[in-house]
């Protein structure tokens, strides 16, 4: 293909630069990336897509998508234990907006390069507005977190606050104010990256909370071969979000709510004393909200102790409406 055409004219305004990393031997411009990983790691590989009507309004703002679409994929990595390194971008665009794809590029960046992770390659195509991204990183042999590790009896452990993303959204969509703090969580997350890191060798299993924490920690369950009993009064939640929630609202927001991007994992019984050296080492606050069992499926109880049933269970590409 011509260089010179509006496809590659696109590929080096927007996302070609100097190399950053000396692991990185070859990247934007050629079939392939050319890297090399650091001896006595495994590589560690994600991918995330978002499309719009389904993870984002057409009317977000792109500096904001940029960003984000970087943070999930960090989360997935943050939850495996992974340092971040190389980014590969697929766009799908309807046409090519100069102003929009600048937006887009500087919340991509600027996040890329707070956690040294460097764009290597990709593609990009016509078509309906999605937006996809594979990042790369690395964690030493043998010391990545995992989804399959969870036993009877660990305790079971969240980071942050839960169903700050999900009330914004709700709030936004109802055309209601959203409160600043509780829209930076819907459109510029934060990955637990440090804790991710502080939980090697610490946690039993690990997941990231994006789908909602009863859907997440019941795809853990499943891995490990287990169930857990979830205490509802514990579930962290924020100043911000105990201000703005009001009644249909807040439901189980905090339960099942979508973009929360924190970690939940497990503790052996005996590591619980460990958490205050995880708060310190993660920069966040860490929530011990309720405990492994032996039988299959995720219970809540109420704080009278009863077991309730969820309204729903968390986002579902294929049962879960759309935003728009």
């Amino acid at each position: 293909m011509n260089p010179g055409t509006p496809e590659f004219a696109l590929i080096d305004r927007h996302f070609t630069r100097a190399t950053r990393r000396a692991d990185v031997v070859l990247g934007v411009g050629d079939d392939g990336a050319l890297l090399q990983p650091p001896a006595g790691s495994w590589l560690v590989l994600t991918t995330d897509t978002m499309v719009c009507g389904t993870h984002f309004l057409p009317t977000d703002d792109p500096e904001a998508l940029g960003h984000k679409l970087v943070a999930v994929n960090l989360s997935d990595l943050a939850a495996m234990g992974a340092d971040p390194a190389w980014l590969t971008l697929a766009l799908t665009l309807p046409e090519i907006d100069h102003d929009w794809l600048a937006a887009f590029a500087s919340g991509l960046f600027g996040l890329a390069d707070a956690v040294g992770a460097e764009l290597v390659g990709g593609d990009v195509t016509r078509g309906p507005l999605t937006l996809t991204l594979q990042a790369a990183g690395t964690v030493p042999a043998g010391m990545a977190l995992r989804r399959d590790g969870a036993r009877p009896g660990d305790g079971v452990y969240v980071s942050g606050t839960l169903g700050d993303a999900a009330l914004a959204l709700a709030l936004r969509l109802a055309g209601a104010t959203v409160p600043a703090p509780l829209a930076a969580r819907l459109d510029r997350p934060s990955a637990r990256l440090a804790l991710g890191r502080a939980l090697r060798g610490q946690a039993s299993a690990a997941i990231d909370v994006s789908d909602g924490l009863l859907a997440d920690l019941g795809h853990l369950c499943a891995r490990s071969g287990v169930g857990a009993e979830i205490d509802l009064p514990r579930l962290p939640r924020s100043e911000a979000f105990l201000a703005a929630a009001r009644g249909e609202l807040d439901g189980d927001k905090p339960l099942n709510g979508g973009d929360d991007y924190e970690l939940c994992f497990t503790l052996p019984a005996g590591q619980a004393d460990a958490v205050s050296a995880l708060i310190q080492a993660g920069g966040c606050p860490i929530t011990h909200i309720g405990q492994i069992s032996a039988a299959p499926g995720v219970r809540c109880r109420d704080a009278a102790g009863r077991l309730i049933a969820p309204s729903r269970e968390g986002f579902d590409h294929f049962t879960t409406e759309r935003p728009t």
